[in-house]
């Protein structure tokens, strides 16, 4: 939900869009952007259902406004997926829904999440996509996800990309792949902005990419 992720969400819909369509097609977008240091607040001190009745009178604004569909453009914040989607009518794209299949269609079985230690440590994220598309996810052990959670809010979601910090990911991930992950999922919507799969001898499953595209999926499909 930081402005640096949203800006990631924003042009990649619209490249889709470009390159679909040709021309001077662009991505027909309503967008409620939020202040993001509130959200954490509620986050850090676990008020989820203050966080849900923002995100469902967010998401019934939005279908006021004519959206035929929903995305909650964070990993963590689909915590409350279930009560965003209870609050409109318009379908909301799940991020872990998009995220499994594709690695699934990929013929990979036991991913790795990298996300915030919410996602990486509460069910509502691995068990979904273990239980709708037959994925075994696997998270770091605890103190690698410390600095995984730290390196996306003290730097990332702050615009702060070091190098040092994607070394560190690197060596997360290459200590997991001996434990036998076979792919990585970058489960924060800002982990893109760090790493990439030119950094990662394992495939990459970038969410916030693959939930753009889905969005598009969605949009031009309606369209036809």
């Amino acid at each position: 939900m930081s402005w640096e992720s949203t800006a990631v969400y924003y042009r990649r819909m619209n490249e889709q869009v470009r390159d679909r369509l040709g021309g001077l097609n662009s991505a027909d977008i309503l967008m409620r952007s939020v202040n993001f240091d509130e959200i954490v607040t509620l986050q850090k001190a676990g008020e989820w259902a203050k966080a849900a009745q923002r995100l469902m009178e967010i998401g019934r604004d939005l279908e006021s406004a004519g959206a035929d569909a929903i995305l909650i453009c964070t990993n963590t914040m689909h915590l409350l997926a279930d009560e965003v989607q209870s609050a409109v009518k318009v379908p909301l794209l799940h991020i872990a829904d998009v995220t499994g299949s594709s690695i699934r269609r990929a013929g990979c079985s036991r991913p790795l999440l990298l996300a915030t230690r919410y996602t990486m440590e509460q069910p509502f994220y691995s068990r979904r996509i273990s239980e709708m598309h037959g994925l075994e996810v696997m998270v770091p052990d605890e103190a690698d996800r410390e600095v995984i959670h730290s390196i996306i809010f003290d730097e990332l979601c702050q615009g702060i990309v070091r190098d040092e910090s994607r070394r560190r990911y690197v060596e997360i991930v290459e200590r997991c792949r001996a434990k036998g992950v076979d792919s990585v999922i970058l489960g924060c919507t800002e982990i893109g902005l760090l790493i990439s799969q030119d950094d990662l001898p394992l495939p990459i499953f970038d969410s916030t990419l693959l939930h753009s595209d889905a969005a598009i999926d969605f949009a031009l499909s309606e369209a036809c």
